[in-house]
């Protein structure tokens, strides 16, 4: 029997969408007020949900506190209130949209949960923009 645990968490974080190879026109027509050299922010919202068989000796799938602790030290200290362009190494040549951020998260944490267990980013730009990565 397969169990998913989620974890939620938030971070706020400032970023500017745009290719450096496009005219600054490109960028506008594209992406719009995202595309502000000045940056602009957003109040993200984070799910990690995590799957997997409940071990019979704990009744967990994942420890809770395990998790908060990986995604505090992995995620929030690393995104919040930060730059994410400027100050976040993945994003200086990366887009750090909501679907590459969300990828940036997975791969984070995919390096430091058991292998056995299934793992899922869902990522809220806004509350009605969202994002869901599975490592697919």
């Amino acid at each position: 029997m397969k169990v998913t645990v989620n974890r939620k968490a938030h971070f706020n974080a400032a970023h500017r969408l745009y290719n450096a190879d496009w005219t600054d026109a490109r960028n506008a027509t594209v992406f719009g007020k995202c595309a502000n050299p000045n940056y602009h922010g957003h109040n993200y919202e984070l799910i990690v949900s995590v799957k997997g068989e409940i071990h019979p000796e704990t009744g967990f799938v994942m420890d809770m506190k395990v998790l908060k602790e990986l995604i505090d030290v992995e995620i929030e200290e690393k995104f919040d209130h930060k730059n994410l362009n400027e100050e976040v190494e993945a994003f200086k040549t990366l887009n750090p949209t909501a679907e590459n951020i969300s990828v940036v998260i997975w791969n984070k944490l995919r390096l430091k949960i058991d292998e056995n267990l299934e793992l899922s980013i869902t990522l809220y730009e806004t509350p009605r923009n969202f994002v869901t990565y599975c490592g697919e």
